[in-house]
C-alpha cells in the first residue's frame, strides 16, 4: 500500500538522515485526523518534482510532528508537457473538471472565460476561485500520490487566450511551437493521429461548446480541433480523457 502523502512548502533544506518537521494544516491533518504517530512513515511533496519519504520520531502538539527522512527522490518533468485550458464549468463541476485533469497529470491548468461559459468569473471573483481551483488542484496530487502539482492561473477571455497562443507561435521556430488541440464535436481529426510537439495544450470547451467564429479566432493562433472519440463528453471529464490518450500514445504513461 503506499503511503499517505502531505504537502511542505519547502523541501529545499531537505537531507537524507536527517530529521525534518512538518507544521501546519497538512500536519495537523496527519496528526489528529489520520492519528498517525511515532514509527509510522509518510511522504512529503511541494508540487515541484520532489518526493520526501519520512519516518515520524514524534508529533509534537495537534498541528506538528517531527521525522528522519529516509529518502529523497526528485521526479523529472513528463514529456510532452501538457496544459489544459479548462472552460469554466458551472459551479458544481468546476473542481471536478480540476480534480480529474490533475489526477489525469495536467502539468498546468488554464481557466478560460469562453464566449458561452454560463459562469462568469468577474474581477472581485476571480481570484477566490482560482484560489479554489489551486486547492482542487493540490487535493487531486495528493489522492493520485503525484509529486508535482499543476499551477492553475487566468482566467483568460478568448482574445486573450489567442494573444497568449500567438505569442507562443511567434516566440520560437515552427518545430518548437507547442501543439494545441481544441476538442470539437465536429472535428474529423482524431488524438490519436495528430502529431505532438515536447509541449502540447489542449483546450476543454464550457458546456454550451465553442462557437464557429471563437472557433475560427483560435485555429487563426495555431489551435487544431480534434475529437476524442464517438461520443461528446461532460466539460468535467473531456481533458482527463484527452490527458489519457496522450499518455498512451507518449511516454508520459
Amino acid at each position: 500500500m503506499s503511503l499517505p502523502v502531505f504537502i511542505h512548502p519547502d523541501l529545499s533544506a531537505a537531507r537524507t538522515g536527517e530529521a525534518f518537521s512538518l507544521s501546519g494544516p497538512e500536519a495537523r491533518h496527519a496528526v489528529t485526523v489520520k492519528r498517525m504517530g511515532e514509527g509510522e512513515r509518510l511522504e512529503l511533496i511541494d508540487g515541484t518534482g520532489i518526493r520526501l519519504t519520512l519516518t515520524i520520531t514524534a508529533a509534537t502538539g495537534k498541528d506538528s510532528l517531527e521525522g528522519m527522512v529516509e529518502s529523497i527522490v526528485t521526479t523529472p518533468e513528463p514529456t510532452p508537457r501538457v496544459t489544459v485550458v479548462q472552460a469554466i464549468p458551472k459551479s458544481e463541476r468546476a473542481e471536478l473538471a480540476v480534480d480529474l485533469a490533475t489526477q489525469a497529470g495536467a502539468d498546468e491548468i488554464i481557466a478560460w472565460q469562453a464566449d458561452r461559459c454560463v459562469a462568469k468569473w468577474d474581477g472581485k471573483k476571480a481570484p477566490k476561485a482560482v484560489a479554489k481551483w489551486q486547492a482542487a488542484a493540490d487535493s487531486a496530487a495528493k489522492q493520485s500520490r503525484r509529486a508535482r502539482i499543476p499551477q492553475v492561473r487566468g482566467p483568460l477571455t478568448t482574445p486573450q487566450l489567442v494573444q497568449e497562443l500567438s505569442r507562443d507561435r511567434a516566440a520560437g521556430d515552427a518545430a518548437a511551437a507547442p501543439t494545441v488541440l481544441v476538442l470539437h464535436e465536429e472535428a474529423t481529426a482524431s488524438i490519436k493521429d495528430v502529431p505532438l510537439a515536447d509541449d502540447v495544450v489542449v483546450l476543454v470547451g464550457p458546456e454550451g461548446g465553442i462557437g464557429d467564429a471563437e472557433l475560427d479566432r483560435l485555429k487563426e493562433a495555431g489551435a487544431m480541433p480534434i475529437k476524442l472519440g464517438p461520443e461528446v463528453l461532460r466539460t468535467a471529464s473531456a481533458a482527463m480523457v484527452a490527458l489519457a490518450a496522450i499518455g498512451m500514445r507518449t511516454q508520459r504513461w
